[in-house]
Parts: C-alpha cells; structure tokens; sequence
C-alpha cells in the first residue's frame, strides 16, 4: 500500500486568502499548486518556491524579477501573473490558471505533428514570446514545458522564472549556465551571452520536435549534446519526415542557425516568417501526414523528454568554455514537468485516415483550430466521485473509468473507516486517460493518549509530547517536597487521557522544596554570605556598589526580599551599600519658607522647621551653605 506522506500545504490557506487544493507540477525551484482565492472566488495557480531555497536571495530575487517583468505584459498568449508575496517560509506567485496539458504532454502522447498543428501551436507561443521581446524581456527558457494548451485551445507561454531585460547583463556567472540542455543556443554554451535569439534559437529546435517527434541532437551524455549545438547545423525536418516543405526547412535552419546575428532578430519576426512559409503552401502540404509514432524516436521507447532535459552538473566538453573564470562546469535549471502518468495502457486511437477527415471537417467548420482538436481529441476523461464509499468499491469505480489508483491513508474524524476521505484529481476535475487517481482512505478518528509525565526533567517531558502527536502548552511553577526542581508535577489534562492530536497539553513544573529567605540588608557582606548559604542559597553578589542609608560595606538591597519564600537551590542577589550620599546643602537664608522648602527638597533634602517670630523669612539653617549632608537626612530651618 502506498503510504506516501501528503504535501504539507495542501489545504492551507497562504495569506489568508489562497487555498491550495491540489499539486499541479514540481520543479528544481519551486512547486505550482491549484488553488482558490477566497477573496475573489476564482481559481489560479500558485507557484510557491521550495522553503530551501526561499533563504536564498538570488532565488527569491529571480522570483519577483518574474512576477514584476510578467505583469507588465498584458498579452493572451501569455500567462498572466496576479500577485507575488510571502507567507513565513513560503515566497509564491499568484498566476492565471490554465487547465490543459504542457506542449511536452502532446509530444509525449503523440509525437509527430503534421505542419497545419504544428502552425497552429507556434503561431500563438511566438505572438506571446514576441510580445515580451519587444516589452524590453528574454525569457531563457523556451521548451515544450512551458507551453501551455487551456481546454478551450487557448496557447500561453508560462514560467518566466529566468527572464532577464534585454539590457541587462546576461552573461552567464563563471562557469554556469542557466537553461535546459536541449533547447541553449550555441552562444549560451560558448560566451554565456543570452538575448533574443537565444530565445528564437529555443523556437526553432520546438518547430524541429515538433514537425519530427524527436530532438535534432541527442547524445550519450550532456557534454556531447553541448558539443552538438555549438559544432552541428540542426538538420532539414525533411530528412527524418519524408515530404515535409522546403519552406520548412529554410524556416527551422533560419531560427537555428548557429551564427546568432543570421536568425532572425526576435520572436515577432520568426513569427512574420512562419506566416509568409505557411501562406505558400498547399493544402497538401499543410496536411503532411507525420510517420507513424513507431517510426519516430518516441516510439523506439525514448521519451520526448530525454535525459538531455535533466536538471544535471556536467563538464564543459573540450573547446567549450565559460565567459568568465576557470570553473568547467554548467549547471542547468530544472525544467518544472507537471507529474503526468505513464502512457502505457492507452486507448487504440482511431485509424488515421479517420482523425484526418473529422480534422478536416472541423477546419472547414471553423476555419482555424484544426490543430488545437487533434492535440486535445480524447486524451481526456473526468475524474469519478467516489467520497464516503468503501476502499474496494471506489478502486473498482475508477479503474472501469479506465484510470488508475493509488492508495494512501489518513485519519478522519467524520469518515467511516476504510471509506474514502478523498481523491487526487477531486470529483469532476479532467485528468488524462489512463492516469492514476490518488484516493486517500480513513483510517477513522485518531486519538492520542496523553504520557506519564511526573517526575519527568520538562525539556524531556516536551520532547515526548511532541513525538506523542501533542503539542507542548503553557508552563506554571509550584514548590514541591519530592519532585525535584525543574521536573513535572502534573499536566493537564491528566496522564492517560485521550486527546486529538496536536492537542495543546499544560505542564506544571517544580520549584523545588520550599524554604524562607533571611533577611540580610545592613548586615556584613561576608556574614549575609554566610546566612544564605547556610540557609540553602546560592548566592550572587552584584558587581556594582550603591548608596544607601547602610554603611559602607553592608548589604544595601537583596533579591528576592527577606521575609519571603523561595526554593532551595534558588539564587539570592546582594547589592552592596558604597555608604550615604553625601551632597551639598544650598544656602536658603533670606528665602520666604516656601521657596526654602523647595530649594532643599529638590536638593535631595527632608525639611523641618522653626518659628520664632511672624515673617516667615528664613534667617537661619542646622546644615550651612557649603556644608555636606546625607541625602534623605533633616535640614532644620528657622524662621521669624
């Protein structure tokens, strides 16, 4: 039974706003969800970088450089970025969400693709990918994975995560390149330099794939396909799909041509030159059948997506080296592949004459599109609703659907056990034929028993909540005659009882044995040493000395009080008197009482006073002007 353990944002909500509700695709940089903005009640994608690397500030530079460089284009042939924020770990883009399939899905379903599709698809990914060029953003990263085809036949161009101005620098860090391996120009591999035509180059090779089903250099190693790009033409399309037109040949050797400064300049203008090829040619050309898929490289069991499309370190080869630095390594970036089961088991499709005549008859039905509906023609079905039924019935549900299962596990407080909690794709999502349903089962309500934890040193005690499925919860301290200081009296609730997991779980903790706690102010240092310790104190005397009304020498103040309680073992805190301030007394002689009193009390003096006779008018004083006295002791004045 597959018991793989669930991803941990599923069903979170990021910033009070976004609920992710399913995984869509996972990459070398992040991972893109399905999710709902509850705000505004829609759906779209959320692309949330991997916490690992969200501590990275080139990463997470690169992450806003892509939702800030996309949503400044307004473009339908492009993806549209919402929102970019962070929530703790989590650093995400909100996106439009597109339901369909990758370009690299079709490849991999169907290989070949005669020229009418195959126009049809590139039309639209070169009006999106133009479209930044001429806003000023190179995109880096152009493959069939970042190809998106909506339900509706929409094409958009996704993941700008390594977009770059045209004007900023492009070259490459020392001895790194970012890409994927299959899709650099030979400029990316020999100067590191990336513009434009690094992008059309990217172009070009999709066209090739997909006019043929295969890549046009392969190898048996990363080094070989790098030599390949930067030694070799891409061959005619025509050479591996008998029939195919001159005019698509000159348009693939012109976007991949090895000199830079030959291929066209951007997107737009291979886009001007795919239209020109497509208005000369016949109905009969447009329509060239591709081979069957066992006669293309796809069908020999190699995937349309190679090893070559790898996220891989590998060594320059020989003659090929950095723009900068001595370091020959490339590293490349993972291309994010949305997890699509495995083909095997797929449905006869119909007999070729028949797909072409219904393609033929929705083209003249609708007069474009005809590409659009052979790619997406029954690769599809919906997902059964299987909620709240039992494990066997709900598997026997889906696979007479003609799809897949995997089983996991969970504990719900609601759900029978052994029924179904829910499945991956939900009921009703489109998920492709032959594809596996996740469904997760109950295994009913999970309870955790709360431990023995009396006696227990409380970091120990917090560690054996926690791998209990509890959480630790709030601290009190009590004095105790036989648990030991810092151990655990009691929780609450009580040892035994059962509680939901992660349930929070009160701890008292001993102070240890209750004792008083002398009083030692105005006694000797050494003697008020001598009592604490004797009384089961430790003691700590404070490096800084004070005035007070104690004579030098004494305890001036103590913490805690004496008088009090504490615990043996406690630390009692001494400050030692540096003996009575001594100021100066102010001369007040000649003042009115009022302003005498004034003057001495906010000297730092108590006032007593003296009448003689009516005035009011001080004439004498106990302390004379010049004269020193404690702080906080009588100065008599005497008035008449």
């Amino acid at each position: 039974m597959n018991t793989t353990l669930r991803d941990p944002l599923l069903g979170q909500v990021l910033d009070g706003r976004y609920r992710v509700e399913a995984r869509i695709a996972v990459g070398g940089m992040a991972t893109v969800y399905r999710a709902l903005d509850t705000r505004l009640d829609r759906v779209l994608a959320l692309k949330v970088m991997h916490p690992s690397l969200a501590v990275d500030a080139e990463f997470v530079e690169r992450f806003i450089r892509e939702a800030k460089a996309v949503a400044r284009l307004d473009h339908p042939n492009i993806v549209g970025v919402h929102d970019q924020s962070a929530d703790g770990a989590y650093v995400y883009l909100a996106m439009e969400y597109v339901a369909g399939c990758t370009l690299r899905d079709v490849l991999r379903d169907t290989g070949a693709l005669p020229p009418r599709a195959v126009l049809d698809l590139m039309e639209p990914v070169l009006a999106g990918l133009g479209a930044a060029h001429r806003a000023g953003l190179v995109h880096r990263d152009m493959k069939p994975e970042n190809v998106l085809i909506g339900d509706d036949g929409r094409v958009k161009v996704a993941d700008f995560g390594l977009v770059r101005g045209v004007d900023t620098q492009t070259s490459a860090a020392t001895g790194s390149l970012l890409g994927t391996l299959s899709y650099l120009a030979p400029e990316q591999i020999e100067h590191g330099t990336v513009g434009t035509r690094a992008d059309v180059y990217a172009c070009g090779i999709m066209l090739y794939e997909l006019l043929t089903g295969a890549k046009p250099h392969t190898g048996d190693s990363a080094a070989q396909v790098l030599l390949a790009h930067v030694n070799r033409d891409v061959p005619p399309p025509s050479e591996a799909v008998a029939g195919l037109a001159a005019e698509l040949d000159a348009l693939v050797a012109g976007a991949t041509s090895r000199t830079p400064a030959a291929r066209p300049p951007d997107a737009a203008a291979l886009l001007s030159r795919l239209r020109a090829a497509r208005a000369v040619l016949t109905e009969g050309q447009l329509d060239t059948a591709p081979p069957r898929r066992a006669e293309t490289a796809a069908g020999r069991g190699r995937d349309a997506a190679g090893p070559e499309d790898v996220t891989s370190v590998v060594p320059l080869p020989p003659g090929v080296t950095p723009a900068h630095g001595t370091d020959r390594t490339a590293r490349f970036a993972l291309p994010e592949v949305p997890q699509a089961p495995p083909a095997a088991g797929r449905r006869r499709p119909l007999p070729r004459r028949a797909v072409w005549a219904l393609v033929l008859a929705v083209l003249a039905v609708l007069g474009t599109g005809a590409g659009l509906w052979y790619i997406n023609s029954g690769q599809f079905t919906r997902t059964p609703g299987v909620y709240g039924v039992p494990q066997a019935e709900a598997e026997q549900t889906l696979r007479e659907a003609g799809l897949g299962v995997r089983v996991t596990e969970d504990f719900s407080p609601t759900v029978e056990r052994g029924h179904v909690i829910s499945t991956d794709p939900q009921r009703g999502d489109r998920i492709r034929r032959n594809a596996a349903v996740t469904v997760v089962v109950s295994r009913g309500p999970e309870v955790v028993t709360v431990p023995e934890l009396e006696g227990v040193p409380v970091e120990e005690a917090q560690q054996q909540l926690t791998e209990a499925g509890l959480t630790p919860g709030t601290e009190s301290t009590e004095f105790h005659e036989d648990v030991p200081q810092g151990a655990v009296i009691r929780t609450d609730p009580p040892a035994g009882q059962e509680r939901r997991p992660d349930s929070a779980v009160a701890l008292v903790v001993s102070r240890g044995v209750e004792i008083d706690v002398p009083d030692v102010t105005g006694e000797a240092e050494g003697t008020a040493i001598q009592q604490l310790d004797g009384a089961g104190f430790e003691v700590d005397v404070h490096g800084e000395r004070v005035h007070s009304v104690h004579p030098e020498g004494t305890v001036a103040e103590q913490s805690p009080d004496g008088g009090g309680t504490a615990a043996v073992g406690d630390t009692v805190t001494l400050t030692i008197s540096k003996g009575p301030e001594m100021i100066e007394v102010p001369d007040v002689r000649g003042m009115r009482e009022r302003e005498a009193r004034e003057t001495l009390e906010e000297a730092g003096f108590e006032v007593s006073v003296r009448r003689y006779f009516v005035t009011g008018t001080v004439f004498n004083q106990s302390v004379h002007s010049g004269d020193t006295a404690e702080r906080g002791s009588t100065i008599i004045i005497h008035l008449r």
